[in-house]
C-alpha cells in the first residue's frame, strides 16, 4: 500500500540545513490504520506529507500501491494525490460558497465529470457519515464536527486507497472528536486504509499500529491490532 524506503527530507531556512525526517523505512499495509505520534517538529506532518505526496523526499524512496512518489513531475504527482489519496485536514477546507454535496464531489468536479452525475456518490457518503439531511447546506450553516464529515466524505468520493488525516480534530471538542474517531474506526473496519497525526495517545489507540517519531526519526513501532483486511 504504502512503502518508505530510506526516506530523509531536508530544506534550509535562512544559511541553516533543517533535518525533517532522517532514514525513515516503513510499510503500510491494505487494511492499516496506523496512528503517527511524537512532539512538536519531530516531523509528522513531513511524514504524511510524503507518503500523499505533497512533498518529496530529498533522500530515499516513496511508493503507493506500487508507484513511485519520488523523481516524477508535478503533473503525475497530482494525478496520484486526486485519484489515489483522500486527505482529511485540521481546519477543514471546505469552500465556503458550495454546499455539502457539491463540496464532497469536488475531487470529481475537477476531473472534468458534470456535478450530475457526481451528485448520487455525493448524497450516499454524506448519508454514510450521518449527513443525509445537511445535503444542501453551505459550510457557514454546519457545525465544526458536521463540516470535518463532509470533509471526510469528500475524501471518500474517489475511492482513495488510503486516507491521511493531520490532526483531523485540533478544532473540535472532546466529545465531536471521540465521534469522529469512530467514524474513522468504522471506515478502517470496512476495509479502508487510514493514517493519522495525532498528539492524542487516547486518539491513537483508536488505530491498530503506533508508530513514533523523535527528531525527525522512527523511534517506536507497536502493533494494536489485526488490519482490516
Amino acid at each position: 500500500m504504502i512503502e518508505l524506503k530510506n526516506a530523509g527530507k531536508q530544506y534550509r531556512q535562512g544559511g541553516r540545513e533543517i533535518v525533517a525526517l532522517r532514514d525513515i523505512s516503513l510499510h503500510i499495509g491494505q487494511g492499516e490504520f496506523l496512528s503517527i505520534m511524537g512532539p512538536s517538529g519531530s516531523g509528522k506532518s513531513t511524514l504524511l506529507n510524503l507518503m500523499g505526496g505533497l512533498d518529496q523526499p530529498t533522500s530515499g524512496e516513496v511508493f503507493i500501491n506500487n508507484r513511485p512518489l519520488h523523481n516524477i513531475s508535478d503533473n503525475e504527482l497530482t494525478l496520484i494525490r486526486r485519484r489515489h489519496v483522500g486527505y482529511i485536514f485540521q481546519f477543514f477546507n471546505l469552500l465556503p460558497l458550495l454546499t455539502a454535496a457539491e463540496n464532497v464531489g469536488l475531487p470529481l468536479l475537477l476531473d472534468g465529470i458534470p456535478f450530475s452525475k457526481i451528485k448520487p456518490m455525493a448524497v450516499a457518503l454524506l448519508e454514510k457519515v450521518g449527513l443525509g439531511q445537511r445535503i444542501e447546506h453551505r459550510p457557514e450553516q454546519l457545525s465544526g464536527g458536521e463540516m470535518q464529515r463532509v470533509a471526510i466524505a469528500r475524501a471518500l468520493i474517489t475511492t482513495p486507497a488510503v486516507i491521511l488525516a493531520d490532526e483531523p480534530t485540533g478544532n473540535l471538542d472532546s466529545h465531536t472528536s471521540e465521534e469522529i474517531f469512530l467514524l474513522l474506526k468504522a471506515l478502517n473496519d470496512q476495509g479502508q486504509t487510514i493514517v493519522m497525526v495525532t498528539h492524542d495517545s487516547k486518539a491513537a489507540a483508536y488505530g491498530t499500529r503506533i508508530i513514533t517519531l523523535k527528531d525527525g526519526a522512527l523511534a517506536e513501532d507497536i502493533a494494536l491490532g489485526e488490519c482490516a483486511s
